[in-house]
């Protein structure tokens, strides 16, 4: 019977990394290592959700590599650099009526490597006259002990 429970557990200890952590899928490579990691790739979205939603497009941008060589594909454009993508941002989002209140979903982290990560998920806005929305993927890359957002490749649902 003893053995019985030891397999029973062992069979757990070993499934348990395969399951869907705190809502969001991981294809981990070493759980420790990947939940610790993949918990500081979302933060970096939820950083800026939470600067988003407080009308803080500069910090809202933190998340993001500053580099000339940052890539944010969006409507049929693609911008490079990080202060070409900030003002981009700034331009199309003026106003605080214009940025509603931004909300992720559908986050799915998928592990590259050690320094690289993809993330593939929906976005949302809730303004008084609509409720655009779309799905995006960013591809993060990890500089000493922060993840940044390398390229982001975002689209928008098509309401016609």
């Amino acid at each position: 019977m003893q053995l019985r429970t030891l397999l029973s557990g062992l069979v757990l200890i070993l499934l348990v990394p395969a399951c869907t952590l705190n809502g969001h899928v991981s294809d981990a490579q070493s759980p420790k290592a990947s939940v610790s990691e993949e918990d500081r790739i979302l933060n970096v979205l939820a950083t800026q959700q939470t600067a988003w939603n407080a009308g803080d497009i500069e910090g809202f941008m933190q998340g993001y590599w500053q580099s000339p060589d940052l890539r944010f594909a969006s409507g049929g454009s693609v911008t490079k650099g990080w202060q070409e993508t900030l003002e981009r941002y700034q331009t199309n989002y003026s106003d605080r009526s214009l940025m509603g209140t931004l909300s992720f979903d559908e986050l799915y982290v998928t592990r590259l490597g050690d320094d690289a990560a993809i993330v593939h998920g929906a976005w949302a806005l809730q303004r008084n006259a609509d409720r655009p929305s779309g799905l995006f993927t960013l591809v993060f890359r990890k500089f000493g002990d922060d993840w940044k957002i390398v390229s982001d490749t975002t689209t928008s649902a098509d309401r016609s």
